[in-house]
């Protein structure tokens, strides 16, 4: 049992409060999910020529300006760097293969959570409240994000095994419920010269449906995909760099509840999740069908 959480902000006026909107949500999952949490978080664009990588930290204590400055010297380029305790964010204008290829040889002790030009990520064990006061999610600035607690029923607990997983550049899922042909799923993108960082049935998830992107379809396609390929019970919820979309299995075990409002779309594993949004008597509250896909752009 895990508890998902999203918020895609239509009014500009909100976007500064995401964070303080978002906290009751998640929190509101702890009995979903007191094992780890997570957060993808959406905000103003990097520049085009840069990129922004989210990374982790298993000691407390890490040098983060010790690495910026072992950067900057071995690969002779500037770069910026924004820690919160044991997460940094680095942004540069390198390309992406050869900053994860540097990082893979001089720093494998970090974990990559995440690249992309719009989204970062945190993640860590613990309860929802924990982790979003260690990493200050109250005060983060958006315009949409993707949340998750969970209660781990078939890998470790660890910050790698906690939501969203990702792949490829500002594209994030969370996912409620379990697959049973994950392993099938990983071998056959093994195949592909895909590789895997956990032992994550959600990870399964994620990197098919990149993959089915990066050749050549749009995300409601390779949702539409799937359908077909993905054995289990799911609610899945994702976010691109302009939007969210939500799936459920075709029996629909997993609960889900939406509310979309003239400010704001906001997803939930429960409706207490949901229940101190501004207006929310005046949103339009449903649960989602089985094997439809609810897509919300900014």
């Amino acid at each position: 049992m895990c508890g998902i959480v999203g918020l895609l902000v239509r009014n500009p006026k909100m976007r500064d409060t995401i964070g303080e909107l978002m906290l009751p949500m998640l929190i509101g999952m702890t009995e979903r999910g007191p094992d780890s949490a997570g957060l993808a978080m959406f905000s103003a664009p990097v520049s085009d020529d840069s990129r922004k990588f989210s990374l982790y930290a298993a000691q407390q204590d890490f040098d983060w300006k010790a690495l910026v400055a072992d950067f900057e010297k071995s690969l002779n380029s500037m770069a910026k760097i924004e820690p919160k305790t044991n997460h940094a964010v680095i942004t540069t204008t390198l390309s992406p293969i050869l900053v994860k290829a540097w990082l893979k040889t001089n720093y494998p002790q970090l974990h990559l959570l995440s690249v992309g030009q719009l989204m970062d990520i945190y993640k860590d064990v613990g309860t929802p409240a924990q982790v979003a006061d260690r990493y200050d999610f109250k005060n983060f600035k958006g315009s949409h994000l993707v949340g998750h607690t969970r209660m781990a029923t078939e890998s470790a607990i660890t910050p790698a095994h906690a939501h969203p997983f990702t792949a490829g550049q500002d594209w994030c899922l969370v996912h409620n419920g379990s697959l049973s042909n994950a392993h099938s799923l990983r071998r056959k993108l093994e195949k592909e010269g895909i590789e895997f960082e956990t032992d994550n049935d959600t990870e399964a998830a994620c990197r098919f449906l990149e993959w089915r992107m990066r050749e050549g379809d749009d995300l409601e396609t390779a949702l539409n995909h799937g359908f077909d390929e993905l054995d289990g019970f799911y609610t899945l919820l994702m976010g691109t760099k302009d939007q969210l979309a939500l799936v459920r299995d075709p029996f629909a075990c997993k609960p889900a509840i939406i509310a979309e409002h003239d400010d704001y779309v906001a997803i939930a594993s429960e409706f207490r999740s949901l229940a101190h949004l501004p207006d929310i008597k005046n949103a339009k509250v449903f649960e989602p069908s089985p094997k439809e896909m609810y897509v919300w752009k900014i």
